[in-house]
This record gives C-alpha cells, structure tokens and sequence, in this order.
C-alpha cells in the first residue's frame, strides 16, 4: 500500500486517537445513555471513537481546503485497524 496521508496529519490522528482512548469513559457513559437502542455498549463506544476520530481527519483536510482522496481514506481505515485493539483495551477499562 502506497503511503498517503502527510505525516503530520497521520501524527494528528495518532493523537485523536490516544486522546480519545484517555477519555473513553466518558465515551463509554454516553454509549451507556444509548445501551437500550445501541445494545452493545463497548461496540457503541467504539464507534463513537472511531466517529469522532474520522470527523477530525476530515476536518484536518478542510482546514486546508482539501478532500481527501480514496487513498487516505484506505491509509485512515489502516491506521484505525493497527491501533483498534488498542482502542478497545481502553474502552474496557475505562469506568463508566
């Protein structure tokens, strides 16, 4: 795989992610407000992570007024798989 994304922006998701991981309790309490209709509370959770952390890639490109490109959003699908056991570990330890 061709490597896309700019570094920067790929050290902007790194840290979306650990700062998303160190707050996943409160994510994990609005998941919980939602456990009626969302069912799985730790599956919820983490796509509300994964979510907010997607809505910050793409606004990191329309702050420079760009799109971004199939590629980077493949690279982006890539970073979220090496580092969703991560996540996850986060989300279960996380209190709530």
């Amino acid at each position: 795989m061709y490597l896309v994304i700019p570094e920067a922006t790929k050290t902007f998701i790194d840290s979306l992610i650990d700062y998303y991981i160190s707050e996943a309790s409160s994510y994990k309490q609005l998941a919980k407000n939602y456990s009626d209709e969302a069912g799985d509370v730790t599956a919820a959770t983490f796509g509300i992570i994964v979510g907010c952390v997607y809505s910050g890639f793409l606004q990191a490109y329309a702050n420079q007024k760009q799109k971004p490109s199939l590629e980077d959003i493949q690279e982006f699908t890539e970073i979220i798989k090496r580092r969703a056991a991560q996540i996850k570990r986060g989300i279960l330890d996380a209190k709530a």
